[in-house]
C-alpha cells in the first residue's frame, strides 16, 4: 500500500514504529455512506446525560466552532503531522447535554451499527472535537463526510468516521475493532496495538 512520501520517526512527536506520511491514507471497513439530502442525516447525544439531543447538520454548524491542529497516528503503521481540524469542540456537546456523574465511559456510534468506545476522560480533552473540515476543506466521503471524531492522543480507529451518535455509559462497551482484537484503549506511544500489547 502506497502512502505517499514517507519518512522514518525522526521526532518525539512520533510514536515508536510509525512513518511519516505527507498522503492521508484511506483505510475503514464497510461502506462508505454518501448524503444527497443533509436533511437525511442527524448526530444523537443521548445516555447518562440531563437532557438527550438530536443535532441536524445545519444545527451543528452553527454551534461554536473550534479549530486544533495535531498529529495523527494510525495503527497500522503511518502518521501525519500537523492536521488543522475544525468542528465541535467534544466538551462544547457534553456541556449542553449536561453529562451524568454516573458516565464513565463514551461509545461513538457511527453508520452501520459501527461503534468505538473511549473512557469519558479522553472525549473530554481539550484536543477532543466532532471534526467537518481537514486542512481547511470539508471532509471527503472516505474520511467520514460529514463529521467525524478526532481523539489524537489514540490510535486513529478511535476517531470514528460517520458519526450518528455519541452514547454516554456507566460500562465500558468495546465497538467493532476492539472486539475483533485491536487494543480496548489504543494508547500510540505504548504502541497498544492489539488485544495482548500491554
Amino acid at each position: 500500500m502506497y502512502f505517499g512520501k514517507i519518512r522514518k520517526q525522526t521526532t518525539s512527536r512520533v510514536p515508536p514504529n510509525q512513518n511519516v506520511t505527507t498522503a492521508f491514507p484511506v483505510l475503514h471497513y464497510g461502506n462508505v455512506p454518501h448524503y444527497k439530502d443533509m436533511q437525511e442525516w442527524s448526530l444523537q447525544i443521548f445516555g447518562e446525560v440531563e437532557k438527550e439531543l438530536s443535532f441536524s447538520h445545519e444545527e451543528l454548524m452553527n454551534l461554536p466552532q473550534t479549530q486544533y491542529k495535531n498529529d495523527i497516528h494510525c495503527v497500522t503503521g503511518w502518521s501525519k503531522l500537523d492536521n488543522v481540524w475544525e468542528g465541535v469542540s467534544a466538551t462544547e456537546i457534553a456541556r449542553r447535554a449536561g453529562v451524568k456523574e454516573t458516565a464513565q465511559f463514551v461509545i461513538l456510534h457511527a453508520e452501520e451499527g459501527w461503534t468505538t468506545n473511549l473512557p469519558i476522560k479522553d472525549f473530554l480533552k481539550s484536543t477532543s472535537l466532532l471534526a467537518h473540515t481537514h486542512n481547511g476543506e470539508l471532509l471527503t466521503p472516505e474520511h467520514g463526510f460529514p463529521l467525524r471524531a478526532v481523539i489524537p492522543h489514540l490510535y486513529f480507529w478511535k476517531s470514528a468516521k460517520w458519526m450518528r451518535g455519541i452514547e454516554f455509559s456507566e460500562t465500558d462497551q468495546p465497538g467493532f475493532w476492539e472486539k475483533n482484537g485491536y487494543h480496548n484503549y489504543g494508547d500510540p506511544f505504548r504502541e497498544q496495538r492489539f488485544s495482548w500489547d500491554d
